[in-house]
């Protein structure tokens, strides 16, 4: 029997996939390969435990897998000890702190509207900043993070782990100077790389494996492998504590989850085969210039990018010179074919769901085999864009704001600038296949 509703579904969403220009830089588009792990027979068997040491029997095969998995790992960070059953990053982040911190702690990380993570300490509403003393340092009115004044609240607070990772910052991580900085008070140092792991291995953005203590990466992003994460300890954080890589163990399985998806583990590890081949180097390098290139066409423009441009994979619009909303430039995007999400930026006053800003990148259409020639032509249309829905501003109190959004977007529906691009856009796809 056939599931009609959901199969029609899956088959529209995967037109969409093909129709859109993806811009989101925490989306990508994994190979066959990955997926057919992903669907295959794998995820029929359950398998708590580790390779060798299950609480299930049947697990000979599996145990295989996972051990690929993490031998892959190891080569390609150049590190001792890797978990590769972490669902995804904020679980993954979670262990961490479980394995070396104990309630209370001082953990400190990049706050939120900085660009950094939610499971970095961000206050009251989730789990690292309500077990744990949360003590966040923020950007500098420029947009970039200005390690002398990290150096100083560390200090102050001396925190226990210091969180070196980002969801929206657009720069190159000095991780030498994060060392120096937790070394100075004794803080064990977590490097994540949840965005950059693919730039990292590509060759394209520094290693944190000589610095950090331990690290953490998703594996769906840059590194372009199934959703899912793995969390690696270094020979550094080894000599710190010898017991480092037993205690993350722990905390994954059985501390914070049960058994591993196993046909995820085979999608990793046939996703850290691929980031090891020479041309994932070629195409880690591609994602740099390309971002490059689309940040330069924005700002010529007249678009404002946070920091001034990027050194990695994405950037962040400041809209606040046109007065423009991030969530309408964001929903006109999507409606012109075209998909990026709203972002705060640095200090922002509009509230977080009418943010000032929209997060771009591009190792989506990197992988679509697009170059430098499309970003120009992406960019341009990101800029009509926005020049299109600049008059759109937010009504300064929430009676006004109440169904500001939907008469907004049932406007945006029928505007004929956007369902030009979209039609444009929709050409272009088909020239770059996926």
């Amino acid at each position: 029997m056939t599931d009609t509703m959901l199969t029609d579904l899956v088959a529209r969403e995967t037109s969409r996939q093909e129709e859109t220009i993806t811009l989101i830089p925490s989306e990508n588009y994994t190979s066959r390969a990955v997926r057919e792990a992903l669907g295959s027979a794998l995820t029929n068997k359950y398998s708590e435990g580790y390779p060798h040491k299950r609480y299930y029997q049947g697990n000979t095969i599996i145990d295989e897998i996972e051990d690929i998995a993490i031998d892959r790992a190891k080569k390609l960070f150049g590190v001792p000890h890797v978990n590769v059953q972490p669902y995804s990053g904020s679980p993954a982040n979670a262990a961490v702190y479980m394995a070396l911190l104990s309630p209370g702690d001082t953990i400190m990380g990049l706050k939120l509207s900085g660009g950094g993570h939610l499971t970095h300490g961000h206050p009251d509403i989730t789990f690292s900043g309500t077990f744990f003393r949360s003590v966040q340092y923020d950007v500098s009115p420029d947009g970039r993070i200005d390690t002398e004044d990290v150096a100083a609240l560390a200090r102050k607070e001396k925190p226990k782990i210091i969180v070196v990772g980002t969801t929206a910052y657009p720069r190159i991580f000095d991780w030498e100077k994060w060392r120096a900085i937790a070394d100075d008070v004794g803080a064990f140092l977590l490097a994540d790389i949840s965005h950059i792991a693919g730039l990292v291995v590509g060759g394209a953005h520094p290693s944190p494996v000589p610095y950090a203590d331990v690290i953490m990466t998703t594996t769906h992003k840059t590194l372009r492998g199934p959703r899912g994460a793995m969390i690696l300890v270094t020979e550094r954080g080894l000599a710190k504590d010898p017991a480092m890589g037993e205690k993350i163990d722990k905390a994954v399985f059985p501390g914070l989850q049960g058994g591993p998806h196993d046909n995820v583990t085979a999608g990793i590890a046939t996703a850290l085969f691929e980031a090891s081949q020479p041309e994932f180097r070629v195409y880690a390098q591609n994602i740099v210039s390309n971002a490059k290139v689309l940040a330069s066409t924005l700002i010529e423009g007249g678009l404002t990018l946070t920091t001034g441009g990027t050194d990695n994979h994405l950037m962040v619009v400041d809209l606040r010179p046109q007065h423009a909303i991030g969530n309408i430039v964001a929903e006109a995007l999507e409606r012109a074919n075209i998909v990026v999400n709203k972002n705060s930026v640095p200090h922002d006053t509009n509230p977080p769901f009418y943010p000032s800003g929209i997060r771009i990148g591009t190792p989506a259409i990197t992988t679509r085999g697009m170059g430098e020639k499309e970003m120009n032509i992406i960019g341009n249309w990101i800029v009509e864009v926005v020049r299109e829905v600049s008059h759109y501003h937010l009504p300064e109190t929430k009676e006004g704001r109440r169904g500001f959004l939907s008469t907004v977007k049932k406007e945006l529906e029928q505007n004929v600038k956007l369902k030009q691009i979209a039609h444009e856009v929709a050409v272009l796809c088909r020239r770059f296949p996926l």
